[in-house]
């Protein structure tokens, strides 16, 4: 086990896919991955929306509350108000359905990304809808781990690939405004490449602060 002076600074849930995701303090990470991360999803004719299409989506709010089901701005996720929320957002026929399997992933079930990655570039964290952000790393050094399993708290992550970024990134959080040059410098001096996607080898209780180790 090698100590490597780094620790949690920030953990995130997405209840809904493509939507605006809610910051933790503590979380139980199951087999998984985090519970009630993408639970559901927003889909019409095409299949699953995301802000890749709909870019108004990452502005809406999703929350799971504790014991709960997702609230969508404020109202239950299956209520008409709700409904209309994502329809305002995603189109006319956007509806939210719960994913198969439990999980709306695009490969793998967390997302980790340091400090020193985003200092690479120097835009707003949430742009990179990261699970475990983790602060105290001098450059990428999550690109060194893969292959590798590292103790996060309690639990133990398998990374297993690099994360290419996509034109989510180009959304900025609170103005919804597309900043097109985010993606050009990522593709342009980072190959695409910021952050690592994770199995989860071990299960256990994360919180803020705690301790990431490389095994």
């Amino acid at each position: 086990m090698r100590r490597s002076g780094l620790r949690v600074a920030e953990l995130w849930r997405y209840p809904v896919k493509g939507l605006r995701g809610e910051p933790l303090e503590r979380v139980e990470i199951a087999a998984d991955g985090i519970p009630g991360d993408r639970a559901l999803r927003v889909a019409d004719e095409r299949g699953t929306i995301t802000g890749r299409r709909k870019q108004r989506m990452v502005g809406l709010a999703a929350t799971l509350p504790a014991g709960g089901e997702p609230l969508i701005a404020g109202e239950p996720w299956d209520s008409p108000a709700g409904a209309a929320s994502v329809r305002e957002v995603a189109g006319p026929q956007a509806r939210l359905e719960r994913a198969a399997g439990g999980h709306e992933f695009d490969s793998a079930p967390i997302l980790l990304l340091s400090d020193g990655s985003l200092a690479q570039l120097g835009y707003d964290r949430r742009r990179f809808r990261a699970n475990i952000l983790i602060a105290g790393a001098s450059g990428p050094v999550e690109l060194d781990w893969i292959g590798s399993r590292v103790r996060i708290g309690g639990a133990v992550l398998e990374v297993r690939e690099p994360c290419e970024r996509c034109v989510i990134t180009t959304i900025a959080p609170d103005t919804i405004a597309v900043d097109l040059e985010v993606l050009k410098r990522a593709r342009a001096e980072l190959a695409g490449i910021m952050g690592v996607l994770c199995a989860v080898a071990g299960p256990g209780t994360v919180a803020v602060g705690d301790p990431v180790e490389v095994m």
